[in-house]
């Protein structure tokens, strides 16, 4: 976010007065916030996208069809079914959206203004034509702005397209929504709103849903599922063919058994299941921009982190100073002192210039000219007037300040020793030269950073969980070294040169030091050729491209807007301490999903198979069209309940295993489908029941075994080692109530005895118990685990 503190050179201030907040609030009372009119999609609009999409066009194809063939019941049922699913999902989804708007306002774009003759820090949406503003390295131009004073290179392709950046000097206009590349300037506003010339203010945020690749995993193994429902519809129909069964009865039998498949639930699942995660997390301190980075966040193996501000508290100070030549360390200070501005606010210029407050360095003379620091040059530069006659003064890291003395004024032969020896501790090392003409290198500072005391243990909290920790700095390599070796990072240092020419290859490397804004994205690139989920750390502008592209990236908390924009996450609070509540949370989500996937394919599995091997080998439909579709519906209410499962997360990184969940979800469906047939047949052969009525006993039986196996896959334990949610609990009992009124009472259904559907129900139950004793080495092929909060 853009620092309040007043935007200010060594001289004078020489800034506008600018507006009193007087002014401020008439004028916008009289023209309105600084913001655009968000697009309002209408009510019925939003609710009829619910119905559209592969999952609802084929239960809308099912209505057509079975209204075709004269089941006005069974097309009511399944029209009613899209209409649930549809206005839930909508409801969810409103939630989703409120939460995540609330979350935005939380990193609404602030501006720097200067009202009452004071500079001071306001939202963006407060600007009003006639303030005075200061825009720097890394703010998005909140306004459009006439400059006053100083000189920007801006970004504008988020609004022209354009790619090459534009030089504006005073008398020249910034327009709102571009971002500041380089330098810094003072100017009014012209305009704000839709009275902009591009008509756009700064988004910080944008939050359009990307493509889920667990929402993609499901719906794969769900293709797949068809698939084997594709090969059971052909045998059914060949049969149906031979056997002669009425059409009336044969298509919509085929429909619903394809139906049946169809992942009706996942939509309004997902949403709720990231939503809620999302919540989970700013409450924890980490605000969500994209709800794909939660389920990403779960299966993150590697984490490149920077190490000012993250690994240590970015409280900068002197430590030492050391002089060459005929230099003394005040000489070196008044010089470093001139390379600084504290209106740039970074760090390492506060800490010079107060460390040559305090020892009283001398003033040098006027300035004439500043350029702030830039992390591709490395360095920040200054040109101030001595005796008469302008005097170049450079501050920056020892090797590129060094090569700039050249070989006709070469450093000091003690240089590199001497960057060592300060740098052993720990300790960002910078060099300064000042020359007329050629530069000679003056001394050395030394900062300290204290480490934060958190961070070892945080690199061993995410070492436990499976994350690998990378430091990726723009430090000399004995700096970050030190502090790597410190905290428990480790020791292997990384080449620099090796990363630049191959962007493939595994990352064999703890620190990577002296890096530049393209070597971070160059070892995200690399990271993930190396089949490693990616995590990055950024506070920047020029972090913004390895933030994007990472499928993790992680702004702090000081980052800029532009940092914070590319970003999947956003720190509100120092450190990274945080990061460890974003991947256990991302890994509940996972165990929840991983909950509903398994549940899918085993019910997929029995339903499927029972409907149609049963066709087959009894000659008779084992349950009615009508009875599945009752069935979806029954499943749904606890399917969504998942969303809200109280759950564990795994040790370690998740991954779906696709293998694995099928192999593990048919060993629970076999113990079912046995179930299943030998309902059917005691109903119908040992009870002596109607066909209707043995049907009705089966679709309490497939509710009831529903309802087991989605507490059998959720806990890889034992069922009762974990308690599940409240709503789980009142969903499954609601499930069992109603459906033992709809079959006792005979409602949509042929009646049957309340005491067979007693004795179902308990031997169900007592077959669960069972099964629970025998799933362990069928879902430890899933290797995840889930553990009791």
């Amino acid at each position: 976010m853009a620092s309040a503190s007043e935007p200010r050179d060594q001289d004078a201030d020489d800034s506008p007065v600018g507006l009193t907040e007087a002014e401020a609030a008439d004028r916008l009372a009289r023209v309105g916030p600084n913001a655009l009119e968000g697009e309002r999609r209408h009510l019925v609009r939003r609710l009829a996208r619910k119905l559209t999409g592969p999952v609802p066009y084929l239960l809308e194809a099912a209505v057509v069809l079975e209204l075709a063939v004269g089941k006005g019941i069974e097309a009511s049922i399944v029209g009613a079914l899209i209409v649930f699913n549809g206005v839930l999902s909508f409801i969810q989804e409103g939630r989703a959206a409120s939460a995540l708007a609330l979350l935005r306002s939380r990193l609404a774009v602030q501006a720097r203004v200067r009202r009452d003759g004071r500079w001071r820090l306001v939202d963006a949406e407060r600007l009003v034509p006639g303030d005075i503003v200061h825009v720097r390295v890394g703010d998005i131009v909140p306004a459009d702005v006439a400059l006053a004073t100083g000189s920007v290179s801006v970004d504008q392709s988020v609004l022209t397209g354009e790619s090459a950046d534009v030089e504006v000097v005073p008398g020249g206009s910034c327009y709102s929504g571009s971002i500041v590349r380089r330098g810094e300037a003072t100017g009014e506003v012209t305009a704000t709103g839709s009275r902009t010339y591009f008509g756009h203010t700064a988004e910080l945020v944008r939050t359009a849903k990307t493509a889920s690749h667990l929402e993609e995993t499901i719906f794969k193994i769900v293709w797949a599922l068809l698939a084997l429902d594709g090969g059971l519809v052909v045998a059914i129909l060949a049969y149906g063919l031979i056997t002669h069964l009425p059409a009336d009865e044969l298509v919509p039998f085929v429909l619903i058994l394809v139906v049946a498949t169809v992942p009706v639930a996942l939509p309004a699942t997902f949403t709720l299941a990231t939503s809620v995660g999302a919540l989970e997390l700013a409450h924890a301190g980490v605000l969500v921009t994209h709800l794909a980075a939660i389920e990403e966040a779960a299966a993150m193996d590697l984490l490149c982190t920077d190490k000012t501000g993250t690994i240590t508290e970015n409280r900068l100070s002197v430590v030492a100073v050391h002089p060459f030549g005929r230099h003394d360390e005040r000489d070196v200070l008044a010089l470093a002192a001139v390379a600084s501005d504290e209106a740039t606010q970074d760090p390492i210029d506060l800490a010079i210039l107060q460390a040559a407050g305090h020892t009283g360095a001398p003033r040098v003379g006027p300035r004439l000219g500043f350029i702030p620091f830039d992390p591709a040059t490395k360095r920040s530069e200054a040109t101030v007037q001595v005796a008469g006659a302008e005097l170049r003064v450079v501050k920056g890291a020892p090797a590129v300040v060094g090569a700039l003395a050249g070989a006709r004024n070469p450093p000091p032969a003690s240089l590199e020793a001497a960057v060592g020896e300060l740098a052993a501790g720990g300790a960002r090392v910078l060099a300064v030269a000042s020359g007329r003409g050629m530069l000679e290198v003056v001394g050395l500072l030394a900062l300290g950073d204290p480490l934060r005391p958190d961070s070892r243990g945080l690199v061993e909290r995410l070492d436990a969980l499976g994350v690998r920790v990378v430091m990726v700095t723009g430090d000399a390599a004995p700096t970050a070294l030190a502090v790597a070796k410190q905290v428990g990072i480790g020791e292997r240092l990384g080449e620099l040169e090796a990363l630049r020419a191959r962007r493939t290859g595994e990352i064999d490397f703890d620190v990577a030091a002296g890096v530049l804004p393209a070597d971070k994205l160059a070892l995200v690139e690399r990271g993930q050729h190396a089949g490693h989920v990616v995590g990055m750390t950024g506070d920047g502008v020029n972090d913004a491209p390895a933030l994007k592209r990472a499928e993790v990236g992680i702004a702090v908390s000081s980052a800029t807007d532009v940092a914070k924009e590319a970003a999947s996450l956003v720190l509100t609070g120092e450190g990274l301490s945080n990061v460890v509540a974003a991947i256990e949370t991302g890994r509940r989500v996972y165990q929840r999903m991983l909950t509903y996937t398994l549940n899918k394919i085993a019910k997929t599995f029995q339903v499927s198979l029972f409907l149609g091997v049963g066709l087959l080998a009894t000659g008779t439909f084992v349950t009615t069209p009508r009875l599945v579709l009752l069935l979806l519906f029954a499943n749904d209410f606890v399917t969504m309940s998942l969303a809200t499962d109280r759950v564990g997360f795994s040790p370690r990184p998740d991954r779906w295993r696709v293998p694995a969940l099928s192999f593990s979800a048919l060993g629970v469906a076999i113990p079912w489908l046995f179930a299943s047939f030998a309902t059917f047949f005691v109903g119908r052969d040992v009870l002596h029941l109607e066909m209707a009525a043995a049907q009705t006993l089966v679709f309490v039986m497939l509710v009831a075994t529903g309802q087991a196996t989605v507490y059998l896959v959720r806990e890889r334990g034992h069922l009762w080692s974990s308690p599940p949610s409240s709503w789980m609990l009142a969903a499954t009992g609601l499930d069992l109530v109603v459906v033992t009124v709809l079959a006792t009472r005979g409602v949509l259904m042929a009646a049957v005895p309340l005491l067979d559907v007693i004795v179902l129900l308990a031997s169900l139950l007592a077959l669960t118990v069972g099964l629970d004793y025998l799933k362990g080495p069928l879902l430890g092929r899933v290797r995840t685990e889930s553990t009791p909060l």
